[in-house]
This record gives C-alpha cells, structure tokens and sequence, in this order.
C-alpha cells in the first residue's frame, strides 16, 4: 500500500493561518513563476502583489485578478480593507457571527431577573426559559457567560 504524500509544512502553517491560496495553480504571474521568493499558496502575499500591480505598475483589475488566481470582486475587496487597515486588512477574518446575536439586551435582562428570582435555577433552565419566552435556542455556556459580563458591570 503506498503511503500517503507527507504534507508541506509551509502550507501547513499557511492553512493553519487561514492565508492558503485554495487556486495557487492559478497563479501564472511572472514573479511568482519565475523567483522563489513569491509563493503563490501565500494568499496575503498575491493578494498585495495584486494590488501593487493595479495601483503601481497600472495593469487592469481584471488582468490582475486573472494573473493572480482571484476574482475581480476579490480585488476590489482586498482594496477596501487595504484602504481601511492597511496590511492587516488583507488578513482573514473570522467568518460566521461575531459576538452572541441572540443573547440581545431584552434577553439578558430576562436572564437576569429570572436568576435574581431564583438563584438556584441552572443555565441549562435558563435556557429552556429563554426558549420559551423569545423562541431563540441558547447554548448554557453562553447564558453563564452573558451572565457574568453583565455581573461585572453591575458592580
């Protein structure tokens, strides 16, 4: 049985960083084909070599974003984070949602009340209260962490 191919660990770290070209073999720009240096897998790296080519060396954003494996929509996204954050921008976010949208004002201060009436109810009943009242599913880690942020600034 043959063995499976050993992982590169540059793109290793590349993935773990969340900066992976998923369309490396995509990118047929001469310097990343020619010189060592550029490594097409590095999605940060061609994302500002895309945006130096446009803004720089003055090609077109559509043969900038071929030459470079990404779509025009990905340029003009890099762009605007570029001119919002500099370098960091081009940076992955983390995707989905950020902070607990469930667990809105009006929710937390039901949790509240219900847990200054009865200090003995467990965050899994929480839950099922919250459930109940609002018809939003709320994990129990969540309501004892909201729980204690609003603790900490009621004191």
């Amino acid at each position: 049985m043959a063995k499976p191919p050993r992982c590169d660990p540059k793109q290793q770290l590349l993935r773990e960083q969340g900066v992976l070209h998923r369309h490396a073999e995509a990118v047929t720009d001469a310097l990343f084909i020619e010189r060592d240096f550029f490594d097409p897998r590095d999605l940060l790296q061609v994302k500002y070599e895309m945006l130096r080519r446009v803004e720089t060396d003055g090609d077109s954003v559509s043969t900038a974003a071929a030459a470079f494996g990404l779509s025009r929509p990905s340029f003009y996204e890099a762009r605007a984070a570029w001119q919002r954050e500099g370098l960091a921008g081009l940076l992955p976010k983390k995707r989905g949602p950020h902070g607990g949208h469930k667990l809105t004002e009006e929710v937390v201060a039901f949790l509240l009340r219900l847990a200054d009436e009865d200090a003995a109810l467990t965050s899994a009943a929480l839950a099922a209260r919250v459930a109940a009242h609002f018809g939003v599913q709320v994990h129990p880690r969540s309501i004892e962490r909201a729980l204690q942020r609003a603790e900490k600034k009621r004191r």
